[in-house]
Order: C-alpha cells, then sequence, then structure tokens
C-alpha cells in the first residue's frame, strides 16, 4: 500500500547537517552537528507529524555500535513507525580498479549490516559513479553490454544476495551518474534479474524529457522519493508536484511516498512546515 515516508534526509537542519563520510573515511566521533532533535528523538516526532514511514541516510547515525543501533530500533518500536530502508549515500560501485572496488562493496555492506540490525526492510545503494559514455562501436553498443552498466549490475547482484541473506532488500536509484538517464537505470535491473528494487525520485532528472524519463521509471519503482519544485521565493508548484504525483499513481504504484525537502528555508518557515504542505499535497494520492 502506498503511504507518506520521508528522509532523515528533509530534516538535515533539524539533525544538524553532518559531515559526508564514505569508504576510506574515518567515522566520525559525532556527526550529530548542531541539531536540536537528535536520531534517537526523530521516530517521535516523525509519529506526532502523522508521518509513519522513515528512511535514514547513513551519515546521520552518530554511530554505529551495537548499543546505539539497538537503543534505535527500541525507538523507532516505539513510535511505532516503519523503518522502510537505510539509504547508502556514498561508495562506487562502478570502479573500474578491482581493490577499490572491493573496499567499496565491503563498506556498503557494512551499513546492509546496519540495515538489518535495525530491522530495516530494505537498504538503497548507489548504482555508481561513473559516467556512461558511448560506446565506439559503429551502432554505439548495447547498453546491457556497456562496461559501466555491467560492473554496476555485477556489484549490485552481489550485494543483494547479501542482503537476501540478513533479510535486506537491496534497491538502487535513478541517483549519480551511472544512472543518469532512464534506459540506464532499465538496463542495470534487467542485467540484475529481478534482484534489485528501484527508488524513483523525482528530482534527479531534468530538461525537456523529464516526464519521459520517470514515465519509465515509475512502473518499475519499489519507492519513491517525491520532491516538489520550488520557485526562488520558496513556493512550491503544486500543479506540478500533483501532476508527478498523479503519473506515479496511474503506473500503479504502491510503495513508500518519501517527502523529500531539500530547497532553502525562506522567512519562518521551518523543515517540519515544509514537510506538512507537502503531506496536505501528496496524501491524496495514497492509494
Amino acid at each position: 500500500m502506498s503511504r507518506i515516508s520521508t528522509s532523515s534526509w528533509s530534516l538535515h537542519r533539524t539533525l544538524g547537517s553532518p559531515p559526508l563520510f564514505g569508504p576510506g573515511q574515518p567515522f566520525p566521533d559525532s556527526t550529530a552537528g548542531e541539531g536540536v532533535v537528535a536520531l534517537l528523538e526523530l521516530p517521535a516526532a516523525l509519529a506526532q507529524a502523522g508521518i509513519g514511514t522513515l528512511e535514514i541516510v547513513h551519515f546521520h547515525f552518530p554511530t554505529v555500535d551495537t548499543p546505539y543501533l539497538d537503543e534505535l530500533k527500541s525507538a523507532i518500536g516505539q513510535a511505532d513507525i516503519e523503518l522502510f530502508s537505510v539509504l547508502i549515500d556514498a561508495g562506487d560501485v562502478t570502479d573500474p580498479d578491482d581493490a577499490t572496488r572491493a573496499g567499496e562493496m565491503a563498506w556498503i555492506r557494512s551499513w546492509l549490516d546496519v540495515a538489518a540490525r535495525l530491522g530495516a526492510t530494505h537498504a538503497r545503494v548507489v548504482a555508481g559513479c561513473r559516467p556512461v559514455e558511448p560506446t565506439r562501436s559503429p551502432n554505439g553498443g548495447s547498453l546491457l553490454d556497456h562496461p559501466v552498466i555491467r560492473r554496476s549490475a555485477q556489484s549490485l547482484r552481489e550485494l543483494a544476495d547479501y542482503g537476501a541473506s540478513i533479510g535486506v532488500q537491496v534497491i538502487t536509484e535513478n541517483f549519480r551518474e551511472t544512472t543518469s538517464r532512464a534506459d540506464q537505470v532499465m538496463a542495470i535491473l534487467e542485467l540484475c534479474e529481478g534482484r534489485v528494487g528501484l527508488c524513483a525520485d523525482f528530482g534527479n532528472y531534468s530538461g525537456s524529457d523529464r516526464y519521459d524519463e520517470l514515465a519509465a521509471l515509475f512502473p518499475r519503482a519499489d519507492s519513491a522519493h517525491v520532491k516538489a519544485l520550488y520557485d526562488g521565493g520558496g513556493n512550491p508548484d503544486e500543479g506540478e508536484f500533483r501532476h508527478s504525483l498523479g503519473m506515479l499513481a496511474q503506473a500503479g504504484f504502491d510503495g513508500p511516498m518519501s517527502l523529500i525537502f531539500d530547497t532553502a528555508l525562506h522567512g519562518n518557515s521551518s523543515e517540519w512546515d515544509n514537510l506538512a504542505k507537502m503531506k496536505e499535497v501528496a496524501a491524496p494520492f495514497c492509494a
């Protein structure tokens, strides 16, 4: 059933914007920044806001020590919040160097372990950070044979198999260079042979063919990051937002719709205020 969700990224000011970190970078002692709400307090705050499903970005965890994760899992359960996924925002599964890629994969697997410990049903893995340049063959070649696409799919399949062994479904997203076009996403998913799911993000495509690109993804989406377009004054284009939500609904979508607020704040508005406005528009599209 489709349902309203959000990501910790939509509340990164509230939580305190942490430094980005990834494979090879030391885990900071604390990534809590100057936030006014701790991650442990977020589930109860979401419940009060009427949002029942959550995704947590990997860099919002102040620690991954077992006692902390168990405390967070308890807080999620006590608030009756569904933890849909951990969003793993770093790691390049398409790095051409075998040793480097192996290190990236090991780091991502460690976050799949975190997701499993917390009881998250899914984890989103970036499909790659390498651009998919046209091949040199006369006809351009098939995307299914492109080396970057094949590295991405092979890596995702391996991670999906590991995730399945610990009860976590791996999904990917139209996010970063390797999935900069819908046909690239679809080629990766085809090579993954049904083992990898998809999060469709409204805001990661632009241009005159944006709706065509999104329309290609929506029927395959297990989850969605729903974003409104804003003008320079911080006003959302509600008509455009409804149009995108309608396309998603018409595609038969039945997963979590994560409200993503990632623009500048204006006036006295807060992240919570903007999420409430988005929720009001998006709620009627829940099946």
